[in-house]
């Protein structure tokens, strides 16, 4: 939790200059090449411009220190306000997406190791690649295709009861089944070639009990690692997904906020996805302790 605040303040840095070394004037953006010298002049004064980097940067830290984020340049309402808003978009998404993935991609994965080297373990890992290696935005827009052009089943874009979430949902987990079905199959081909899983079977132990108690329980670390980091991405904003399909997110939000420049979006959305992605690792880092005594052990030792 100590570390958090200097990763905190290398974010700011990092992503303020970053955000400021984009080409374009947010102030042309806003106002148009043609407006008057003395209004650019006015609203550069207004929004801190003038100033330069450092002024401008030290500005910056001043308002986070205050809890506040800077008002967007165009719509002139806090940038916390609107996170706020949109961050439960951006979550039901996620969830709806892990929903999908994390069930699938263990099942898949599971079968995949059972069936070594048959045909069903061949075709549930070239699927799994396809998830992984096709571009979410080829996903999406084929599912689009199918099955609200074609079939009229779901509604191809916006937000709005459950219809709304299936085809971004779907489209957001295929990545994330395909690294769990993957992740999934290799540890638990370790875990099936370590002696205590022969020394089970040698017992009588039946298969259904060594599958639950002993090969699932000692996978669970790379399957929660994986499904950690997956969700914390998410969280950040699936930015192509909720683009795509028109989802008031996180992730949307965020790339109106680069096209126009809005630095101000830009740098709330980032720092709040950091802490996000860090507070979904600190919990991940603690079911380690819960799910591997070995871990809590080797800590002790040190």
């Amino acid at each position: 939790m100590l570390l958090l605040i200097p990763l905190l303040f290398g974010i700011t840095l990092l992503t303020f200059s970053l955000a400021k070394a984009l080409p374009g004037d947010p102030v042309l953006s806003m106002v148009g090449e043609r407006a008057q010298p003395e209004v650019i002049e006015k609203i550069r004064k207004e929004i801190g411009a003038d100033k330069n980097i450092v002024e401008q940067y030290y500005g910056y830290l001043a308002l986070l220190l205050r809890g506040e984020f800077g008002r967007s340049y165009y719509t002139n309402r806090e940038v916390l306000h609107d996170i706020l808003l949109k961050f439960p978009n951006t979550l039901k998404l996620a969830l709806a997406a892990m929903l999908i993935a994390v069930p699938l991609g263990t099942a898949f994965g599971f079968i995949s190791a059972y069936r070594k080297d048959t045909v069903t373990d061949r075709v549930i890992s070239a699927l799994s690649i396809t998830g992984l290696s096709v571009p979410v935005f080829w996903s999406g827009l084929l599912l689009m295709l199918f099955f609200s052009l074609e079939l009229r089943m779901f509604p191809p874009s916006g937000s709005g009861d459950l219809r709304f979430l299936v085809l971004p949902a779907l489209t957001l987990s295929l990545p994330a089944l395909g690294a769990l079905a993957r992740i999934t199959r290799t540890t638990v081909l370790e875990v099936l070639d370590m002696p205590f899983i022969k020394t089970a079977r040698a017992m009588g132990i039946r298969e259904v009990r060594i599958q639950a108690g002993h090969v699932l329980k000692n996978a669970l670390i790379p399957i929660v690692t994986v499904i950690g980091l997956d969700f914390g991405s998410y969280l950040n904003g699936a930015v192509l997904t909720e683009t795509i399909f028109g989802w008031d997110g996180i992730g949307r939000f965020i790339m109106e906020g680069i096209i126009k420049r809005d630095y101000p979006v830009i740098m709330g959305c980032v720092i709040i996805g950091t802490f996000v992605f860090v507070a979904i690792n600190m919990v991940v880092d603690m079911l380690y302790n819960s799910l591997d005594p070995r871990v809590r052990f080797g800590e002790q030792d040190r």
